[in-house]
């Protein structure tokens, strides 16, 4: 069942990284090049609310499975509803196919990414040796499928069109759902369980706020107050006010003894410097792509690359790098450095990688070396692997007893808030500005990181033995 498991992430995360750039193109291309025409800056936007929007549902979809279907239910039907973003967008022509394209992709990547990872769990037994082999093949796969994604779907952007590369992410899809649904029943009894099923009587409760909550979002954007030039600072809003009350519900809970609230006021810092470092890592899919589009020299012996295959580079390294990383943490065991200075490491790279756009400034079109973008997207990914998991394992070895799950949401919170705010940024660049553009947001970076450096002490108290 892992190879199962493994199959349907993989196609999954090919589909999603290998949609998400050509999106960002579709929207602001001419449309005599068969775009939609939209502004650069709506359009950065828009995707970055959409990648907000991937990480907020996935509280919606750990909900669901707890409360509804089951962690096997939602990922099915998640991935269904993937597949059909994708077909709505290969099919339905202009504003509309987007529309229904985005939505349906968003809160079905939510949904799987929310119980893939519990279905992997439910393989093995807690005391079970093969049990982190198993996540790390499953991993393996996330990051196969982000690595072929964009190198196929930008292939068939460049020879065949649009609609087309949507099409190849459709079925690809297609192609883990259905490996998947054939194999489905043989998952764990655990994997088709309900944790806490909802009472009958609470249902139309539920169904009551649901109604209520599409006929704001409905009435706000009729009305203007939401629009496509604004959603990303609406999505990241949202994800604040989740945030903080996530925060609030936990600390003051009676169940939680002095030990566990210090922990949880531990994770404040941490995920502040979370949504900070998302906020530029995640400008791969914003104004990275931009960049790659209109300043990147793509020509490789007279042939020219497609855009979408810079994305490709991080994986790459990820596939490399997570390893030999993973080996030295072991290897250091209790001399390796705390989370807090690890976090401050990764922002001070971060950081520096994004002052590394400066020298590359003031060029003409499609003049920045490859060579240097490669040397860039590697600093991203070790500022990454410095973050990114470290910060998931330290939200569940920080979570009071009863609320491990609220705190990986918490986790995944920091991620939405960090996408969200990268499309906020990407509005803002543009290639007459990349000095002031990079150096502001680079030095920030550095300011943090040195901040985080100097905090590490007191946050390390706080966590009450937990590095």
């Amino acid at each position: 069942m892992l190879a199962n498991l493994f199959s349907v992430e993989l196609w999954e995360r090919f589909s999603f990284y290998g949609m998400q750039v050509v999106v960002l193109l579709y929207m602001y291309f001419e449309v005599a090049d068969g775009g939609l025409g939209i502004d650069e800056a709506v359009a950065t936007g828009i995707i970055g609310a959409y990648g907000g929007t991937v990480y907020l549902s996935t509280i919606v979809g750990a909900w669901v499975a707890d409360r509804l279907l089951g962690s096997e239910k939602t990922l099915f039907y998640s991935a269904i509803m993937i597949m059909l973003g994708h077909i709505s967008l290969a099919l339905i022509p202009g504003i509309p196919g987007l529309a229904v394209g985005l939505i349906l992709v968003a809160f079905g990547s939510g949904g799987l990414k929310a119980n893939a990872t519990s279905l992997v769990g439910s393989l093995y037994a807690l005391d079970d040796d093969r049990r982190d082999a198993g996540f790390s093949i499953f991993y393996m796969g996330v990051n196969i499928g982000a690595l072929f994604g964009p190198l196929l779907t930008g292939l068939t952007r460049e020879t065949l069109g649009f609609h087309y590369a949507f099409a190849l992410a459709a079925v690809g899809m297609a192609i883990g759902l259905t490996q998947y649904a054939l194999t489905r029943k043989n998952l764990p009894e655990e994997a088709h369980l309900i944790a806490d099923p909802l009472p009958r009587s609470k249902v139309p409760v539920v169904g009551g706020i649901v109604a209520a909550v599409v006929v704001l979002i409905v009435v706000a954007v009729l009305t203007g107050l939401v629009n496509a030039g604004n959603l990303a600072t609406v999505v990241a809003l949202v994800a604040v006010v989740a945030a903080i009350s996530y925060f609030v519900v936990i600390l003051s809970s009676k169940h939680i003894n002095d030990t566990e609230r210090r922990r949880v006021l531990s994770f404040i810092p941490m995920f502040i410097a979370s949504a900070a470092f998302f906020s530029m890592f995640q400008q791969q899919f914003t104004v990275v792509t931009l960049y790659s589009d209109q300043r990147l020299n793509r020509n490789i012996l007279g042939w020219e690359m497609p855009i979408e295959w810079v994305q490709s580079i991080n994986p790459v390294f990820i596939i490399l790098l997570a390893p030999l990383f993973a080996a030295v943490w072991t290897r250091m065991g209790p001399r390796q450095p705390i989370t807090p200075v690890k976090f401050a490491i990764g922002l001070a790279i971060m950081g520096l990688a994004i002052l590394a756009f400066i020298p590359l400034a003031g060029g003409g079109p499609n003049t920045a070396p490859l060579l240097a973008m490669v040397g860039i997207l590697l600093m991203f990914t070790l500022a990454e692997l410095f973050i990114s998991p470290v910060g998931l394992s330290l939200s569940t070895k920080l979570a009071p007893h009863i609320f491990r799950t609220q705190m990986v949401a918490l986790n995944y919170l920091s991620v939405s808030l960090g996408t969200a705010l990268s499309g906020v940024l990407a509005g803002f660049y543009n290639p007459e500005n990349e000095v002031p553009y990079f150096g502001a947001i680079g030095l920030v970076a550095l300011v943090l990181a040195v901040a985080l450096f100097l905090g590490a002490k007191p946050i390390k108290n706080l966590m009450s033995g937990v590095h």
